[in-house]
């Protein structure tokens, strides 16, 4: 998406199919627009939305820190747990090392109806203003089952169901410094009309607090691009088995939602691979992916640099 205006500059998915091959339009699986159509639950990309959320109450601000010791919790019959034990981690923290128990801990203090009112203020739940054919609004459940454990997955993007535009329309929303611009397969002639979602002061400090997901110590240090600021989010799900029994152990989603440059953001890319074989964090899978669109986007569009090429080749060789 263009983060200025929320005009589609490229969507796309594989397997595809050649309209010019008669034999290519037998496979109607591939001829689905996924990015439009397929709903699935985002999984921790939902994290600094859950971050914007708090900053909005007085409980949480840029300093608020949240004890996630001993890396476990326990919600009604469910566990939640993290990669290890991270101890108090900082706001940025719980971005950086996608805490499912500091999103969790967080959405909990706050009012049931926060987090859930606030996803479906940036537009998930509902459709787009993309008009496409069969396009699926996602899902988030009726208010009445907003109950606590409900709240708690949905921290850390279990228990709600979007599609790759709506993520990068939420994304663009911190993109645009708290602006929401309608996304629109249609080339814009004129200022588009955007409306105010969230403060400009909390877009701009999740931005930069995603700024450390792309860092050595984040999850997606592949997801830089030499000269450029990143900020973005990785995310690795359980995919639902096909029985509805629960989720696989051996399915996954891996995704990447991004923006760049974040001085002054351009473009907002979402990227997600299904049932990746091998690796399947979002880190190592999606991540790289973005990395290369990102950075040929930004050449094409002769964005100019926001970051020192000596300070990273000095940063890489220390």
């Amino acid at each position: 998406l263009d983060a200025k205006t929320g005009e589609v500059l490229a969507m796309t998915s594989w397997p595809s199919f050649n309209p010019n091959d008669p034999k290519g339009l037998d496979n109607k699986d591939a001829m689905r627009n996924r990015a439009a159509i397929d709903m699935f639950e985002p999984g921790s990309t939902m994290k600094p939305l859950t971050i914007s959320a708090a900053l909005e109450t007085d409980k949480y601000h840029v300093n608020s820190v949240v004890n996630t010791s001993p890396g476990s919790m326990r919600v009604g019959n469910h566990t939640i747990r993290d990669h290890g034990n991270n101890g108090m981690l900082s706001l940025e923290g719980i971005i950086v090392k996608s805490s499912n128990v500091g999103a969790a801990k967080i959405a909990l203090s706050l009012p049931n109806n926060t987090l859930p009112s606030f996803y479906k203020r940036v537009g998930l739940g509902a459709k787009t203003d993309l008009h496409f054919p069969g396009e699926s609004g996602g899902l988030i459940l009726p208010q009445r089952l907003w109950n606590t454990a409900e709240v708690a997955t949905m921290s850390y993007g279990y228990g709600l169901n979007a599609t790759v535009i709506q993520l990068a329309q939420a994304y663009a929303v911190l993109a645009g410094h708290g602006m929401h611009y309608p996304v629109t397969l249609r080339k814009l002639d004129h200022e588009p009309p955007g409306g105010r979602l969230l403060g400009a002061g909390i877009a701009k400090s999740v931005l930069h607090m995603m700024e450390g997901v792309v860092s050595s110590s984040g999850t997606a240090p592949q997801a830089a691009v030499p000269g450029y600021r990143i900020a973005g989010k990785t995310g690795t799900a359980h995919k639902l088995r096909a029985d509805g029994r629960g989720y696989s152990e051996s399915e996954y989603r891996a995704l990447f939602v991004g923006v760049a440059p974040v001085s002054d953001p351009r473009i907002v890319l979402a990227v997600v691979v299904e049932n990746p074989v091998g690796q399947y964090y979002g880190g190592l899978v999606a991540a790289p992916i973005f990395s290369r669109i990102m950075q040929e986007s930004l050449r094409l569009m002769n964005v100019p640099l926001d970051k020192s090429l000596e300070d990273e080749q000095k940063a890489k060789k220390s």
